[in-house]
């Protein structure tokens, strides 16, 4: 049987301790790192998940996030932080966070949650699907490498962003509500708000340059993919 291997990132060691104590007990493995620094100095691809905290001396957890997702690292990214605003939350979105937590927690949250990301990834890594691209244009994207290539290059999406374009991509004609959408990406995973696939619909749509458009709004209704758009 493969043991996850969980990394935490933070700078109070009481934190620390706890979340090694729990997680362990769940059978997870872990890693712990005091600062985002010696973090970068012992992330290894073996680690399955890190849980970020925020707010640490030095560089903090959304530069570390951005830092890996920039440089094409997609290890799913759980932050904690003692803050609670939707601007907080919005942001570690913004910089390539799939789930959020806020200070103080219950450790059944967290477990609740790292089983969920998990389970994500692995139905992902897991997936038999046949070997195809869906093609729109000059937009590829690669249902067995989990890539998306515009005009020939290769743009950097999250593991949920991926999700969320192939679950439109994959049916043009339909509108989504942004119930269905969470329903079918966010699965198992709790607390998770419209407003949350809002985020991740605004940073895909960015990350899709010249081609935003192909993922339109129906104002009370969802989001669609509408490759009518590229005929315009």
């Amino acid at each position: 049987m493969v043991t996850n291997k969980i990394f935490i990132v933070d700078d109070e060691p009481n934190i620390c301790e706890i979340l090694e104590f729990n997680l362990a007990n769940e059978g997870y493995e872990t890693t712990t790192a005091y600062s985002a620094e010696e973090a970068l100095e012992k992330l290894d691809p073996i680690h399955d998940l890190i849980i970020l905290d925020v707010m640490m001396g030095g560089m903090s957890g959304y530069k570390l996030a951005e830092t890996l997702r920039r440089g094409e690292n997609t290890i799913p990214i759980i932050f904690l932080t003692a803050k609670d605003t939707e601007n907080d939350m919005l942001t570690g979105f913004s910089v390539g966070g799939d789930d959020y937590i806020s200070k103080p927690f219950s450790i059944k949250e967290v477990l609740a949650r790292v089983k969920a990301v998990l389970k994500r990834k692995k139905e992902s890594g897991n997936s038999e699907a046949e070997k195809r691209q869906i093609v729109f244009e000059n937009v590829i994207i690669d249902l067995e490498l989990k890539e998306v290539r515009i005009d020939a290059e290769k743009i950097t999406l999250t593991k949920t962003e991926f999700e969320v374009l192939v679950l439109l991509a994959e049916h043009p004609e339909r509108v989504f509500s942004r119930e269905e959408i969470i329903d079918k990406i966010w699965v198992e995973t709790p607390y998770i708000t419209e407003r949350t696939v809002d985020v991740h619909i605004t940073r895909l749509r960015k990350k899709l340059g010249a081609y935003s458009s192909l993922i339109t709004n129906r104002s009370g209704y969802g989001y669609r993919f509408n490759q009518e758009t590229l005929k315009s």
